[in-house]
């Protein structure tokens, strides 16, 4: 038996049943098996002062929460974790806490 990738153009060709993870975008990994999956991550204003210039006068150092995708794209950010969390569900998402 030889490990060759089948003649498919997908970007993640299956090798002997299993992904060659290597030919995998970021995109199509976000996708596999668990679309559903966001995560929140703490941040602070210093972190994302241009994203909310009607925020601008608060402290560097005040906390929200921000919830992304599988992929890195940031979807929400909210004051509160389990406000993240619960918009989360309300989209039929499962939110999942990164640290």
């Amino acid at each position: 038996m030889q490990n060759e990738k089948n003649g498919h153009d997908s970007a993640a060709t299956p090798v002997w049943g299993v992904l060659a993870e290597r030919d995998i975008s970021p995109e199509n990994f976000a996708a596999i098996g668990m679309p559903n999956i966001v995560y929140v991550r703490e941040v602070l204003m210093a972190d994302i002062r241009d994203d909310l210039p009607e925020a601008s006068d608060l402290p560097d150092d005040t906390k929200f929460y921000a919830v992304h995708a599988a992929n890195g794209t940031r979807m929400a950010i909210v004051d509160d974790r389990n406000t993240a969390f619960a918009g989360a569900r309300q989209y039929d998402l499962d939110p999942v806490s990164v640290h």
